[in-house]
């Protein structure tokens, strides 16, 4: 039984949030608990906290670490967040399976019903597609933004978020931090790249829109999921990753409205529920040098009143040297909300961060109206999204709902109108003896969460022999592989990041030196084919196991190519040389 509400008059009648908001709208529920809430527990609404463990009550050491506390539900009961993220990296470690992840979300919705505020959780993952995909198989993997963006197909965006909202839901997830709403204008970008649909504003707004819709309006609320588009103002033209440094974007106003502003206004235009932001500066539009996330300038005089946004805005990670390099952690979460952000995402010291938003009250700089303002909007996010009238989930139901039949073909056939051929020069392809194939190159690293092995898939799908390099193939490794080539009858040869690797651009010519057929396959960011000279390129734009699957059924004939760039290929490092345009894609 949950506990008494907060309001006086649902702490004498015993009713719970969800049966509070039985009849009422968003805005008149979320004025209720206001009333009854105190401060602390207001000001735990605007956290969203990671946590440690694959149960509630999984005692890990990441959790006594940063928390001093044994459990996720411990995390829970003691700083009342008003959300939680999962991932699936090595440290944080939330997800094994679907049913696994949906106890959680139970475990953890629980805790906060029965401490504080007794209000559910807003549960948030990465879910974009391809590279960024925190849980994978059994349930259904999609292909990347860019690959979506090479389809065109804004139904197909539609319906693979559509997809991708319900699983999570059935989950307990009630938020994916997508679509990525940054138009990729820089080759050079190394953070965002694939996981944006294209540099073109007007393709890349249109796709936004339609996942948008997918995630928030195919079906009831307690079906959906909040959708967040990311980064605004614009993370697209950064040559800096915001992980490790602050990027500085150079465009001038017009140009920013030209190029960046039209996914957001996309976003906007189709009722997004969250928007993120993005560590960057961008001196056009703030001259200050504060990230965009602390910018009042942007949060609030661009985003809440040129553009009316009135949904939440959350930041992006905490933790990321981005925002931290100009003030101390117990600022930042004041500086964002004077600058008219609404929650903080993964602070790194929670406790720190809570009191440095208390402190500004008690010393007058924040009021607790501005406090209630973004605390009304996240009540009503939850309210919205139905997450007060079901926070629960069926256990029992999640392997009726996640990866299912009919969605993984529905994926596969999404996925099959994105593999893009830039270059068929000797008309290698389709192939025309799909005997005695090696494939090789790049493979993922062994590491927890991309489980992926894409030379392997690829070569069980071309009934092939597989022979994966790694992501830095040692000359020995080369040697190995380029003697197998000359013994072949095609090699396909995987690619990821030539700019910055020597060893496989010197794989890529130690098999063409071979005189062997070689087909040459980005399989991640596009701009690999302006490293390497070879005479049949193909983009993939990921290397999940539905995009090999893709890939495979392109080279064998099986399926014609139907994906064409979304951005624009330049020769190497100089973007004044065009090597592929825009809309490059061959078909047979």
């Amino acid at each position: 039984m949950v506990a008494a509400s907060i309001s006086g008059l649902l702490v004498m009648t015993g009713m719970s949030p969800a049966t509070a908001a039985q009849g009422a709208s968003a805005a008149s529920w979320a004025r209720q608990m206001l009333r009854g809430m105190t401060l602390e527990q207001k000001v735990g609404q605007l956290f969203v906290a990671d946590v440690w463990g694959r149960s509630a009550n999984e005692v890990n050491p990441g959790n006594q670490a940063k928390y001093g506390v044994d459990t996720p539900a411990q995390v829970i009961e003691k700083y009342h967040p008003g959300g939680v993220i999962y991932f699936n990296n090595p440290t944080t470690d939330n997800v094994d399976d679907p049913v696994q992840v949906a106890r959680l979300s139970n475990g953890l919705q629980r805790a906060a019903l029965d401490s504080g505020a007794h209000l559910p959780l807003i549960i948030s993952i990465d879910q974009e597609g391809g590279r960024v995909t925190r849980i994978g198989a059994p349930a259904t993997e999609y292909p990347a933004s860019m690959a979506v963006g090479a389809g065109r197909s804004a139904t197909d965006a539609n319906q693979l978020a559509t997809v991708n909202g319900h699983e999570l839901r059935a989950m307990g997830i009630t938020q994916d931090f997508a679509p990525d709403a940054d138009v990729n204008s820089n080759p050079l970008n190394p953070i965002i790249g694939s996981r944006s649909f294209s540099a073109d504003p007007a393709l890349a707004g249109r796709l936004v829109a339609a996942e948008i819709h997918g995630y928030q309006d195919s079906g009831p609320a307690t079906h959906t999921v909040s959708s967040a588009a990311k980064h605004f103002p614009g993370h697209g033209d950064a040559a800096t990753d915001s992980h490790t440094g602050l990027p500085v974007i150079g465009r001038t106003e017009q140009q920013w409205r030209d190029i960046d502003l039209p996914p957001f206004q996309a976003a906007i235009d189709a009722g997004i529920d969250v928007i993120m932001t993005a560590h960057i500066t961008v001196p056009s539009l703030d001259p200050s040098g504060e990230p965009a996330t602390l910018s009042k300038p942007i949060m609030t005089g661009i985003l809440r009143d040129e553009l009316h946004y009135d949904g939440v805005v959350v930041t992006d990670s905490l933790q990321m040297d981005g925002v931290r390099q100009l003030h101390p952690d117990a600022e930042i979460p004041v500086l964002a909300l004077e600058a008219g952000v609404d929650q903080m995402l993964m602070p790194p010291d929670l406790g720190v961060a809570i009191n440095g938003v208390l402190d500004a009250v008690h010393q007058g700089r924040l009021t607790e109206q501005r406090i209630d303002t973004s605390v009304r909007r996240i009540l009503e996010l939850k309210f919205k999204r139905g997450i007060t009238a079901r926070p629960l989930v069926n256990e029992a139901a999640v392997n009726r709902e996640v990866g299912t039949p009919a969605h993984l073909a529905q994926l596969q056939a999404i996925t099959d109108r994105t593999t893009t051929v830039l270059r068929n020069d000797a008309g290698l392809l389709p192939l025309k003896d799909p005997g005695g194939i090696l494939v090789t190159g790049w493979d993922n690293p062994a590491y927890p969460g991309y489980p992926a092995e894409p030379v392997d898939t690829l070569a069980q799908a071309l009934d092939g022999t597989a022979m994966p390099t790694g992501a830095a193939p040692t000359a020995g490794r080369i040697a190995e592989v380029t003697e197998a080539a000359k013994n072949a009858s095609t090699v396909v040869v995987l690619t990821n990041g030539l700019r910055t690797n020597s060893a496989q651009r010197d794989l890529v010519g130690e098999l063409l030196a071979t005189g062997r057929p070689v087909v040459a396959v980005a399989v991640q960011e596009p701009y690999d084919p302006g490293y390497a000279d070879a005479p049949t390129w193909v983009a993939t734009y990921d290397w999940r196991d539905v995009t090999m699957r893709s890939l495979a059924k392109v080279l064998l004939g099986q399926l014609s190519p139907h994906g064409s760039l979304p951005v624009t290929i330049p020769t190497g490092d100089d973007p004044a040389k065009t090597l592929y345009p825009f809309g490059t894609g061959l078909t047979w």
